[in-house]
């Protein structure tokens, strides 16, 4: 079942069961889903298509909640936590760090980098391996302290 089908249905049921901010935020997965297809000219995106556009939501709505937090509204800040956990449904496993950490020490031996100075080598090298899986972010941290530490 492609992630359309499966957020079309999951629209469906969420009418049913009358639940407005899981039918609101499926409605704009759905959306972005939608314009992204039109953007690139196809009719249906690839996994990897429809992988970066979830990635992408995520990421929009972790940023406004930093935002919130930091202006202190709580009230806007829960309305997104309730958002991401929505859409963290349709996005793969997320890797734990110690994995993160695997990935990129494996990373750095294949790229052959050896200080800071490397670190654009090894962040283009592994951002593909761990697409939708971890957060920019944490793998940012994560090569910065490898690279560190040799």
């Amino acid at each position: 079942m492609s992630l359309l089908e499966r957020l079309n249905e999951d629209m469906k049921q969420a009418m049913k069961n009358k639940e407005k901010e899981k039918l609101s935020v499926i409605r704009l997965l759905k959306a972005s889903l939608q314009n992204e297809a039109i953007k690139q000219g196809n009719s249906e995106l690839t996994e990897e298509e429809e992988l970066t556009v979830l990635s992408r939501e995520v990421k929009q709505r972790k940023d406004s909640l930093l935002e919130f937090e930091k202006a202190d509204r709580e009230d806007l800040a829960e309305k997104i936590r309730t958002e991401l956990t929505y859409v963290d449904i349709y996005m793969p496993k997320q890797l734990s760090e110690d994995e993160v950490t695997k990935l990129v020490e494996e990373t750095i031996n294949e790229v052959g980098a050896s200080t800071k100075a490397d670190m654009g080598k090894v962040m283009s090298a592994i951002m593909p391996k761990v697409k939708g899986q971890a957060d920019g972010s944490t793998v940012n941290k994560v090569v910065i302290q490898q690279l560190s530490n040799r």
